[in-house]
């Protein structure tokens, strides 16, 4: 089945005070590309994600982000300073005798002089963060390729579809080929007779004329390699796995067939079919451009 090279996805975990919210989304690329935002404490993150896509997103620029929530007793340190609470201390002390004041004070009353306690984030463990990224990321990742999934279903039926209208087309280009030699000699046939009213005209020597034109109008090489072109795109899109890049080739293919084809039209009903011919492969184009 196709999948589209956009879509989104995210996921929630939570357990035991942890909670790790993980969101996808992604856009046309022509390879696969990351683009990873982690907690800087997290910068471990990004090997473990690309590690945990491989095999699952083949193409797209991917923009990942995951937001982190631990309790307070595992996200924050508190450091002593001993030294500078010693100085605090010596200080009061010659404070009180100096002023006849108490000398008594608390660790309370020390820890509020500044610089004695500090808070720092806690450095954290690379397992229990990958313990509450990891399902969360699963479940954002499923809902991202299940998007996926249902567009790239939609653009396969899109593009069967207009690819049964190439097909009808390419018959009626086969069906008008032959018509247009016909009126070329019927009407080089009246051009000679309305300007050499009086002379016999040689019905070999415009025959050979109508030959001539049948050969540079010819189409029945390009026709057959465009029937064949969309036999393979069709067989394509049964494929299983990404198959965004040969339906890219197999579709500039076509569009040279349908360009030489215009290019060989000497009649304006073959030339409008070959508009509306070219026009359809262009659908398909922009399409294929969206598959993984």
């Amino acid at each position: 089945m196709l999948k589209s090279m956009t879509g989104y996805g995210s996921g929630e975990w939570t357990q035991d005070g942890r909670r790790a919210v993980v969101e996808m989304k992604a856009v046309n690329h022509k390879f696969v590309e990351y683009a990873f935002r982690v907690p800087k404490r997290c910068a471990f993150l990004e090997e473990r994600l690309r590690t945990a896509m491989q095999g699952r997103v083949f193409r797209g620029k991917v923009e990942l982000s995951v937001s982190l929530e631990f309790p307070e007793e595992e996200s924050v340190q508190v450091f002593v300073h001993h030294g500078v609470a010693a100085q605090y201390a010596k200080a009061l002390r010659e404070l009180a005798r100096e002023h006849g004041a108490s000398p008594y004070f608390s660790a309370g009353e020390l820890a509020r002089c500044p610089e004695v306690l500090q808070v720092v984030q806690a450095p954290l463990e690379e397992q229990a963060v990958w313990q509450a990224v990891q399902p969360a990321l699963e479940l954002a990742l499923e809902r991202f390729l299940s998007m996926r999934a249902q567009e790239g279903k939609r653009m396969q039926e899109d593009i069967q579809h207009r690819a049964e209208t190439v097909l009808q087309l390419v018959e009626q280009v086969e069906e008008r080929s032959p018509q247009a030699v016909k009126e070329y000699e019927e009407r080089l046939l009246a051009r000679l007779q309305e300007i050499l009213p009086d002379m016999q005209v040689d019905p070999q020597r415009v025959l050979m004329e109508a030959a001539v034109f049948a050969d540079k109008t010819a189409v029945a090489e390009e026709t057959v390699r465009l029937r064949s072109h969309v036999d393979q795109l069709l067989g394509i899109l049964q494929e299983e796995g990404p198959v965004g890049r040969k339906l890219d080739f197999l579709v500039q293919e076509m569009n040279r067939e349908a360009n030489t084809i215009g290019s060989k039209a000497q009649d304006t009903q073959t030339a409008y079919l070959v508009v509306n011919l070219k026009a359809e492969i262009e659908k398909i184009r922009e399409q294929v451009q969206n598959i993984e």
